[in-house]
């Protein structure tokens, strides 16, 4: 099994935390958009990163990447094992592709002006001090179970100083705890590359 992955871009890093929780050995190649192979598009019509090869399957989306790997690697599971349970997790992974993914991109992007920057960085806060209150519900997100909705969470909130975002601690309590156990886990650490562990 090959990853090639971008370096220091969150959609990447889920799945290196995925790979690190199962175990998986796997052929990581850490690339960016300047060292990307030329033939790239020859496996992956978008000619993105991450991309994900094993043997003749070949994933470029990051979230279908991560239930293959869930799926392939059954333990431990990282998606909950009841249809209902299962489809609100896939619905937490939308809301935050849908509600702060697009935020982080265009202000990690570094083609916007700064006015755009600061409505950007303002919109994203907010919503992550609107739902610091519910990691006091639960030891990860909305979930007794650490599972690929963490995955997805946990990148962006290491990425907060390096998009200048400063979260007032005393609002968000059980988020910064929450955030202090999720960094200081061993698949995490263990996903980072060096550049990303340089943004903190």
């Amino acid at each position: 099994m090959t990853f090639l992955s971008g370096a220091t871009d969150h959609y990447s890093h889920r799945v290196r935390i995925v790979l690190a929780e199962k175990g998986v050995t796997v052929d990581l190649i850490e690339l960016t958009e300047e060292t990307k192979p030329t033939d790239l598009v020859e496996i992956n019509p978008y000619n993105t990163l991450p991309t994900l090869v094993d043997r003749e399957l070949v994933l470029y989306q990051p979230n279908i990447m991560m239930e293959y790997l869930d799926e392939r690697f059954p333990h431990p599971p990282l998606l909950p094992v009841y249809p209902v349970a299962r489809a609100q997790s896939r619905l937490l992974i939308y809301r935050i592709e849908r509600d702060w993914s697009p935020l982080a991109d265009r202000i990690l992007g570094g083609e916007e002006k700064e006015a755009t920057l600061n409505k950007l960085r303002k919109e994203l806060r907010d919503s992550l001090v609107g739902v610091a209150a519910i990691f006091e519900e639960a030891p990860f997100f909305m979930s007794e179970e650490f599972s690929l909705v963490d995955c997805c969470v946990v990148p962006l909130l290491w990425r907060l100083p390096l998009m200048g975002i400063e979260l007032p601690i005393r609002q968000i309590k059980p988020m910064a705890k929450y955030m202090e156990r999720m960094f200081e886990r061993e698949s995490f650490q263990a996903s980072l590359t060096d550049q990303e562990r340089e943004m903190r």
